[in-house]
């Protein structure tokens, strides 16, 4: 008969040290391969870093999740929704964790704590359904982009519990065909981009200028300094992401690839550069006054203040967000009928699907001549008043 693998619980204690604050101690007992039972206990963290047994407590469920990892968890003790996300906050978000970005792993945080733990806290992995799942996203009142974003965090979390052979089978279906309907983005046409453009006034022009003929991303639009634009080669370099004012590396290797700058976009940059009371090489791009330069803008209160109103006052009523210039400059781009390739170089996106495997690498030239028919389409009135002669 095989013997009964107990699951270690363990308990939560506290601690006092001699210097320092209090620590909560989380203790257990193994049994070794000789089957002598030996007491174990690990600092789990200060009195100052979870305040109350039940914080801690919370932030033991990732130790006892591995302490008990070559248990039969599905049969002796059902983890909980609360435990596994422990258990990969820990693993995947950590500060030590180097293979996701820093603005991925506050994106994820903030996805788990406010959406998926209140309403799946208490849940056992294998009472999560699919269709239950389906039901509580469409009973959101939230945008399209944020319902695609949950469950697609859902299916990692889950896919994490598989790793650990905690869970046989992911039991969250991704995407159905209804689903797939249901959560295309926010695109906007060529015709609300340049209404919008005459809505706005610098920066906040130059800054959607930008987003919508380039598909940069909020964190790299705010990553910005006068130093990665080289006005000479029309070129953009990214070095940064800039994420809830903290600053990191772009979200992928592919992210790191020069733009190309079209001479309309780069004449309406060198127009913002000579309003800004922040122009030298080393400055922000989109530097706030509010903070004398020494931060970039908050986008959150960029979109607030400006954007969404200007939007309002041209009668666009669609939601608005950073990532909406992404989607409707890769819609604009399909739309050409550009290369496969080079839509997919021009969005730095870090992996394709097979199909856009057989393609060859798309040029720079290629790229610059997709961005600027894109340009051309915004403002068209600028184009030809340049051609003709008239432009300073």
């Amino acid at each position: 008969m095989f013997k009964r693998i107990r699951y270690q619980r363990g308990c939560i204690a506290r601690e006092r040290r001699n210097n320092g604050p209090d620590v909560w101690i989380f203790r257990w007992r193994e049994t070794d391969p000789n089957g002598k039972r030996t007491n174990r206990k690990v600092v789990v963290g200060t009195v100052d870093q979870y305040v109350g047994r039940s914080a801690a407590q919370k932030a033991a469920d990732a130790l006892r999740i591995h302490i008990n990892k070559e248990t039969p968890h599905s049969v002796m003790h059902p983890l909980t929704c609360e435990q596994l996300v422990a258990h990969y906050t820990e693993r995947e978000l950590s500060e030590d964790n180097r293979q996701k970005a820093y603005s991925t792993k506050a994106v994820y945080k903030c996805y788990l704590d406010n959406w998926i733990l209140p309403r799946w806290r208490s849940y056992k992995l294998f009472n999560v359904k699919a269709i239950a799942v389906e039901e509580w996203l469409s009973s959101l009142s939230a945008a399209a982009a944020t319902k695609a974003k949950l469950r697609n965090i859902m299916s990692a979390v889950f896919n994490h519990a598989i790793r650990y052979e905690w869970l046989d089978k992911n039991p969250i279906t991704l995407v159905r065909q209804g689903a797939k309907r249901e959560h295309i983005p926010s695109v906007l046409d060529v015709g609300e981009i340049g209404a919008l453009l005459a809505e706005l006034q610098h920066p906040y022009k130059a800054m959607v200028l930008l987003a919508a003929t380039t598909g940069l991303r909020a964190s790299e639009l705010l990553g910005l300094k006068w130093e990665d634009i080289d006005f000479e080669s029309l070129e953009i370099n990214l070095n940064r992401g800039v994420v809830h004012q903290v600053v990191g590396a772009v979200k992928t290797e592919a992210s790191q690839k020069p733009l190309p700058l079209d001479k309309e976009m780069a004449y309406s940059l060198l127009e913002w550069r000579r309003l800004s009371a922040f122009n030298q090489q080393t400055d922000w791009v989109f530097a706030s006054p509010e903070k004398k330069g020494q931060q970039p803008y908050w986008p959150e209160n960029l979109l607030r203040r400006h954007i969404r109103p200007a939007a309002q006052r041209c009668g666009i009523r669609k939601t608005i967000g950073w990532h909406t210039f992404r989607h409707s400059y890769a819609t604009q781009l399909k739309a050409n009928g550009e290369d496969v390739k080079v839509v997919q170089e021009s969005l730095r996106h870090a992996n394709s699907r097979i199909t856009l495997d057989t393609y060859t690498q798309a040029s720079t030239p290629a790229k610059r001549q997709a961005q600027t028919k894109v340009v051309r389409m915004i403002l068209p009135e600028r184009i030809r008043t340049a051609e003709a002669g008239g432009g300073n």
